[in-house]
């Protein structure tokens, strides 16, 4: 008998090994509801590199603002909503409602965890890769409230650089994006072999799979169905986590 992509008939591992469908993570996101200069209550702005995020708003109201080769926009979040935006995107959480929880999709999953974001921190700041990940980092401790000290620091001084980023922006998009752009680049370039490893076990492996399956059932084969299965994850245990936007719940990495 022909052997399925995940191996012999009933040996679902290998198939469910290469992660949640399109190879994203997921996570549960409650928007940070801490006053901002501007007035607002909301989280870090930022960037991803190579992933594109989703949002599935599950309660409250806000809005996204975002800058990316389109200018600067505000998009409107209720529940319900589906919103998604691509990698090169700078987006902000304003959290309206005080109450704004989000089930985030992220492609590529893996990547956001191994430093695919970065930070709107200033200029200056940005590019000296010391100074941005001492900037990014939080304290390693159990301390809740030196772990939310740092948390709002950290989104005080990407505010700060997004303020900067959006008066540029206004006077001048595309060398707005070039200075971000270049600076984010420099500071991710040193973990692109590793986000490739983490690419190619997962989104490429699932990709790669469908195009073999295809090519199968257009011969009438069914040996990929063979590598059905059912799989199960909870959140990992613990307190929510100190997001860039908010406080996270996630589940475990496949």
């Amino acid at each position: 008998m022909t052997t399925g992509l995940a191996g012999e008939p009933g040996n679902a591992g290998e198939a469910l090994n290469r992660g949640l469908p399109g190879g994203i993570a997921v996570s549960r996101l409650r928007v940070y509801d801490w006053p901002t200069t501007d007035g607002r209550m909301g989280g870090s702005p930022h960037l991803h590199t190579a992933s594109t995020e989703g949002y599935v708003v599950l309660v409250g109201t806000g809005e996204l603002e975002s800058l990316s080769s389109r200018g600067l926009e505000t998009t409107p979040l209720h529940p319900g909503a589906v919103v998604w935006f691509t990698p090169g995107t700078v987006h902000r959480l304003i959290n309206g409602s005080g109450d704004l929880d989000i089930l985030t999709l992220m492609s590529n999953g893996g990547l956001p965890e191994a430093g695919d974001a970065v930070l709107t921190f200033p200029a200056e700041v940005l590019a000296d890769r010391d100074r941005y990940a001492a900037a990014a980092a939080l304290p390693q401790t159990d301390d809740q409230a030196e772990l939310e000290r740092a948390a709002r620091a950290r989104r005080d001084l990407a505010l700060e650089g997004w303020a900067e980023l959006r008066a540029h922006a206004e006077a001048d998009l595309v060398d707005a994006l070039d200075g971000l752009y270049s600076a984010a680049a420099a500071l991710v370039a040193p973990r692109i072999d590793t986000w490739r490893e983490i690419w190619q076990a997962g989104p490429a492996a699932q990709s790669a799979a469908t195009g073999q399956t295809l090519e199968l059932l257009a011969a009438a084969q069914t040996a990929s169905l063979y590598g059905s299965g059912v799989a199960q994850l909870d959140p990992l245990p613990g307190l929510e986590r100190w997001g860039m936007c908010g406080r996270l719940t996630v589940w475990p990495k496949v």
